[in-house]
This record gives C-alpha cells, sequence and structure tokens, in this order.
C-alpha cells in the first residue's frame, strides 16, 4: 500500500479533486487523503505499534504495518473487533514499554480536552525507551472545510464518510489542534525532539509531529 514517486506525483497534481471526493477509499489510481496520511505515518513508525483511535477495519496496522501492531478505539467501527474496543482511553490495556511507536492518525483533536494529558501520558508509559510518537493534524482551515464538507455529503447525499457524524462529537472535542496545543502537551507527557513534517502531496495543508521518549542509555 506504499506510494511510490510516481503515484505521489499524481497525488500531488490531483490534490484538489482528491481532497473533494476521495476520503477514505482509493479510487481512479489516485490516493485517498485516509491512505496519503497513512502513507506518511508509517514511513515514521519504528517498529511494533499502537494506533490510537484505529477507526474502520483497524486499517492502518493490517494494511500499511503488515500487522505488526494494534489498533485501539472507543466506538465500535465497521470491521474492529472486540479486542480492538478500550472503554477508558485513558488507561491503556498494555504494560509499561511494550510498543515501540504509538500514533494518533488525525484523532486527537477528537479526545475531550479534559482527557488529552492522561491519553498523552498513557501513550508515553506503552512506549519502550528511544520509542517514539507520531500525530497527524490538518491546517485549522483545511480542517474545518473537510469537516464541512462531509458534513454536507451525509447529509444531503446520504453518503456515509464522516466518522465523526456516525460516531457523534462528545463535549470537550474539537475540529483541530494547533500546533502550540500539540507541542505543549506533548512535551508535558515527557516527549522530547519535537519535529514537524509537512505532507508535500497535500500541499503542506497537513503535517504530522514526531516526538521519543529518551533512551535508557
Amino acid at each position: 500500500m506504499r506510494r511510490n514517486n510516481l503515484q505521489k506525483a499524481v497525488d500531488f497534481i490531483t490534490f484538489p479533486v482528491r481532497a473533494l471526493t476521495l476520503f477514505h477509499q482509493d479510487r481512479w489510481r489516485l490516493s485517498s487523503l485516509a491512505s496519503e496520511r497513512f502513507d506518511y505515518v508509517a514511513k515514521e513508525v519504528v517498529g511494533c505499534c499502537l494506533d490510537v483511535g484505529c477507526g474502520y477495519h483497524n486499517r492502518f496496522v493490517k494494511e500499511f504495518l503488515s500487522g505488526n501492531g494494534r489498533g485501539i478505539d472507543v466506538f465500535q467501527y465497521e470491521g474492529l473487533s472486540k479486542e480492538n474496543i478500550v472503554a477508558d482511553i485513558t488507561h491503556f490495556p498494555f504494560p509499561d514499554a511494550y510498543f515501540h511507536s504509538v500514533t494518533f492518525i488525525a484523532n486527537l483533536n477528537h479526545v475531550p480536552q479534559s482527557d488529552r494529558d492522561a491519553e498523552l501520558s498513557e501513550a508515553h508509559r506503552c512506549l519502550k525507551p528511544g520509542g517514539n510518537i507520531i500525530v497527524t493534524m490538518g491546517n485549522p482551515v483545511a480542517e474545518l472545510a473537510v469537516h464541512r464538507l462531509v458534513a454536507f455529503y451525509d447529509y444531503y447525499l446520504g453518503a456515509k464518510v464522516d466518522m465523526d457524524t456516525e460516531r457523534g462529537m462528545d463535549e470537550g472535542e474539537a475540529y483541530y489542534l494547533t500546533d502550540s496545543e500539540i507541542v505543549e502537551r506533548l512535551k508535558r507527557a515527557g516527549f522530547e525532539n519535537l519535529k514537524k513534517r509537512h505532507f508535500l502531496t497535500q500541499w503542506g495543508l497537513n503535517h504530522l509531529w514526531v516526538g521519543w521518549k529518551r533512551s535508557a542509555t
């Protein structure tokens, strides 16, 4: 499922079309926005990965990591089994130092504000020393535009492309987080050496943050 250079070039050129039509599923030999995110994040994963908020079919772990990890979510999306469902997302059912990477792909903003620090602390606890966390987040204007667009598709056209509509948004959730909030929360949780990387094939309107747990040596 990883993209070659030709696919990336095509995706870059066709980004406006993809941004309006291809949210979860690849079509017309073009990458969906979800596949594109997964491809960028997979390059940052360094080993067995915990994907928090895995969504439909636990797709990132299954398709982009060849099953090397575990996806968890609080909502029973299509394609998830009982082992993917966690009742309390602020207490992960895993021992200390268990995973090499933890990912929050386009969903840290959907963690209620009061729980974000606790959830990131759990991510830090579950990581091996020297492991990393990857958090993706779109440009605020782009995030608002896409959320309104998919809500329009679902309401007026009967589509089912908005995961937030299916699950429902709770109090304290948001459509996006600012970079400053992400950085502050990652630092409070204990992550270091934070780096920001833009998604070039999405014209820089989406990006990720990578942070590291201090090595034991």
